[in-house]
């Protein structure tokens, strides 16, 4: 299926998001671009019409020295400096003893404008019949009366400036819009090229079979690294899990077909007997067998449980083992009395806290109990004791029953091992089912000779703190 038909399907394109993700951003640098050449347009405006308003004031105050002596301005120069083709500028001159003599009477210079001898050109800001003007004033002497001083005021309208300042805008957008996407399709260039990195992994995923090995971290992107890890780990569990299938499936073929082999004779001897004794024996070996059967498969499914590493979410909480294991043992004392053993419990009062799992925990105890129920033999006693050592927690079962020979202790916990010289039947699995339980539970094992003789099994957890 190619890209188009996955994109008609409404999947998520991660071409697309990229190229949207930098394409909102590209339009508003175009938006603040523009509004910082307009700012710049319209200061470079105002500064030339501030020049050209200064060099107004001057030329008029230079007419009046040398053509109006009396500070009167004729009615040419008055429609020249009020002349604007969309509207009017102003102007104004104030006698000091005698108030206005030319001009608008509402431009008047404020107080306090002029410092010093007042004959450098003062700009400010003033509105007049609700528009905003711009105005530059000078301070010159009146020619007719040397103590009297005139105040000449040139103000324009800021219509000018804007419009200058929009079209510099407008001039600059088509550039700056051109410049945007040639940017946008050098990132979409880009974009294109570097998903094409992928195609190679892409290839190599797609030419598997059954291959589960690790991708590796050779000739992969540093962005895609944590995405190729994170196929690694989970081919490492499909390896696991599929290793244990094989396991499963290996060990129920090499379990099963000895009790399979004896079904098959002891019904081919009943069939082929008609001594009801000879074919009651056959029955009860057969009953045996099955039983035998059940247990192994039993075992087989709960030593492929034990042997799943892997901790998902609520696998775990905190169990309180001073008040579990005294209820996991008294749910096994009518087992004990009809082998006629002798089950008790010995643990502290206070609480004992671990990170576990009932139900392993439960079928841990329940196949330590089972081996001293098979082995100890009949009178035995059994005790399951719990201890606190500094930060761990020892769970013990102890029996005095024949033990197992020094030799043989470091092989315990081995799947399908049995001492050699048991006469009790077993499929060899029930240590090694405690052996995988205590490692989910980061526990460890330790097998020894009991105080009286008999098998020590040690399961050490670490202890947990609850508030």
């Amino acid at each position: 299926m190619n890209q188009r038909m996955l994109w008609r399907e409404g999947r998520q394109s991660l071409r697309r998001r990229l190229l949207t993700t930098l394409l909102v951003p590209l339009t508003m640098l175009l938006l603040f671009n523009s509004l910082i050449t307009y700012v710049g347009a319209l200061i470079y405006a105002n500064h030339v019409h501030d020049e050209n308003l200064i060099n107004d004031t001057q030329t008029l105050v230079q007419m009046m020295a040398t053509e109006s002596p009396d500070g009167r301005v004729t009615s040419q120069a008055q429609f020249l400096l009020e002349y604007e083709p969309e509207g009017r500028n102003y102007f104004s001159v104030f006698s000091a003893k005698h108030g206005l003599i030319a001009g608008n009477p509402v431009l008047k210079p404020p107080g306090g404008l002029f410092t010093g001898d007042g004959k450098q050109p003062q700009l400010y800001d003033v509105q007049i019949d609700k528009r905003s003007l711009r105005a530059a004033s000078l301070l010159m002497t009146n020619t007719r009366d040397p103590g009297d001083q005139l105040e000449v005021t040139v103000a324009e309208t800021l219509r000018d400036r804007h419009k200058e300042a929009r079209q510099i805008l407008l001039l600059s957008i088509p550039a700056q819009t051109l410049l945007i996407l040639a940017a946008f399709m050098l990132v979409w260039f880009g974009v294109r090229t570097g998903l094409r990195q992928l195609d190679p992994l892409t290839t190599q995923l797609a030419n598997r079979e059954h291959d589960l090995a690790p991708i590796g971290d050779a000739n992969v992107p540093v962005e895609i690294l944590p995405l190729t890890r994170t196929i690694d780990g989970l081919f490492a569990r499909l390896r696991s899990m599929l290793a244990l299938h094989e396991r499963f499936i290996a060990d129920a073929a090499h379990q099963l077909r000895t009790p399979l082999a004896g079904l098959s004779v002891h019904a081919e001897r009943a069939k082929a007997s008609s001594d009801p004794e000879t074919i009651s024996d056959a029955l009860t070996h057969i009953q045996r067998l099955i039983q035998r059967a059940n247990r192994t498969s039993s075992q087989l499914l709960a030593l492929t449980r034990a042997q799943t590493t892997v901790h998902e979410a609520g696998d775990s909480a905190p169990l309180n083992l001073a008040t579990l294991i005294p209820e996991l043992v008294g749910q096994r004392v009518h087992e004990a009395l009809a082998a006629d053993v002798d089950l008790g419990y010995d643990g502290p009062a206070g609480p004992l806290w671990v990170d576990g799992d009932r139900h392993r925990l439960q079928e841990m105890l329940d196949n330590l109990i089972d081996n001293g129920l098979r082995y100890a033999g009949r009178g035995s006693l059994m005790t399951v004791s719990l201890t606190r050592e500094s930060t761990e927690i020892c769970l013990a079962v102890e029996d005095n029953g024949p033990g197992v020979p020094p030799s043989w202790i470091e092989r315990l916990g081995e799947r399908f091992f049995r001492v050699p010289g048991s006469k009790e039947e077993g499929s060899g699995l029930g240590l090694a089912i405690v052996q995988r339980i205590a490692e989910w539970h980061n526990a460890r094992v330790r097998y020894m000779t009991g105080s009286q003789g008999g098998l020590r099994v040690e399961v050490v957890f670490p202890s947990m703190r609850v508030a």
